[in-house]
């Protein structure tokens, strides 16, 4: 995998206006961290519609797919310093490599010892601009090597902004990502994921860089599953019924000879 740079020691603090403080409901699973209270969740929804919903959920089960050894995690709260409950951001889905796969109810980047290496934000049209504008800037801030930027449905963003958009930081700042057309596709490089991405209709489709293989969505793998288990199944019947007649033909041949043993 690609180096992943991210600055170290303090980072500087994103903006008073770009910070969300979550909300501490009884309700809400929460952990304590050297007796600070961090809450688990901000008491939003993870998306507003169906298309949303289903970006996101299609693709963090494909990242756990074709990159196994990362951290893969779908709407879960990081916190970027520690003591400050107040700081803190929800990707929709983010990857981190070389940490414990264990399961998390928050990233905390202290304790991680890094930021995650690529998040995705899938928007929505009340989302977009604070995808694109308050949420980047933290991820700078936070020194995030990736960020992508994903328009489902395609009436999110402004007329003429790209429906998917990836951007590495550079110096700072965000700066897009090249892209280029094969076989009629746009497809961009994602260089901390070693992976190409492009637009699958509604979703999102990930292709090995190594291997030039796409990473089947789980509903292709399931009904690739089930077509083989039904022709395992026909073929089984079929031998089923060839042994039958094999059967039926010998035990005809042996009542032949019975009845003219000459």
């Amino acid at each position: 995998m690609p180096a992943h740079p991210h600055p170290r020691g303090a980072q500087p603090r994103a903006p008073a206006e770009c910070t969300s403080a979550p909300a501490a409901s009884a309700s809400h699973d929460a952990r304590i961290v050297d007796s600070v209270f961090y809450p688990s969740s901000d008491g939003k929804p993870m998306a507003e519609n169906m298309w949303q919903a289903e970006a996101i959920m299609n693709a963090g089960s494909d990242l756990k797919v074709v990159r196994p050894q990362a951290l893969v995690a779908v709407d879960i709260l990081v916190y970027p310093e520690e003591g400050n409950t107040k700081n803190s951001i929800a990707p929709d889905v983010l990857v981190a490599f070389e940490r414990p796969l264990h399961k998390r109810s928050s990233y905390f980047v202290w304790r991680e010892g890094k930021p995650p290496d690529w998040v995705l934000e899938v928007a929505s049209p009340s989302t977009q601009k604070k995808d694109r504008e308050c949420k980047l800037r933290r991820y700078a801030a936070m020194g995030v090597a990736e960020c992508w930027l994903f328009d489902p449905k395609g009436d999110a963003y402004p007329r003429g902004t790209p429906r998917l958009q990836g951007l590495r930081l550079e110096g700072g700042e965000y700066v897009p990502l090249d892209s280029r057309i094969e076989g009629g596709m746009r497809l961009i490089r994602s260089e901390a994921l070693c992976l190409d991405i492009r637009i699958d209709g509604e979703l999102l489709r990930f292709r090995d860089a190594a291997t030039g293989r796409d990473v089947r969505h789980r509903p292709e793998v399931e009904a690739a599953a089930e077509r083989a288990e039904a022709r395992a199944e026909r073929e089984a019947a079929a031998r089923a019924a060839a042994e039958a007649r094999v059967a039926g033909l010998e035990a005809a041949l042996q009542r032949s000879r019975a009845r003219d043993p000459s």
